[in-house]
């Protein structure tokens, strides 16, 4: 069995065979990649188009604008609202039925 250090010394010469090939490689590909794209009349954008992150791969319409919603609660002390959606304010309470705005 190999000790440590061989099989260290072994994957040192490995690695460096490794990068002698992909060096020797890599300009005949990249020639072709060129031959390919010329002859097909192809850009680097249609190769890897970019793309936004999460969004639809189709043309993109501009951001849509959320309406605000209309508020539920109201501070009579202070004239603040919540629409009743996220974090409660503190100023709701335990009793938050007291705050209601009438809907009309």
């Amino acid at each position: 069995m190999a000790t440590y250090q061989e099989l260290l010394a072994q994957k040192q010469a490995l690695e460096a065979q490794i990068e002698q090939a992909r060096a020797t490689e890599v300009p005949g590909v990249l020639e072709q990649i060129r031959a390919l794209m010329q002859q097909y009349s192809l850009s680097p954008e249609d190769i890897a188009p970019r793309r936004r992150r999460g969004g639809p791969t189709a043309a993109v319409t501009g951001p849509t604008e959320k309406a605000a919603l209309p508020p539920k609660y109201q501070d009579p002390k202070t004239g603040k609202t919540w629409s009743g959606r996220g974090r409660a304010p503190a100023w709701l309470g335990k009793r938050p039925a007291r705050f209601l705005i009438p809907q009309e």
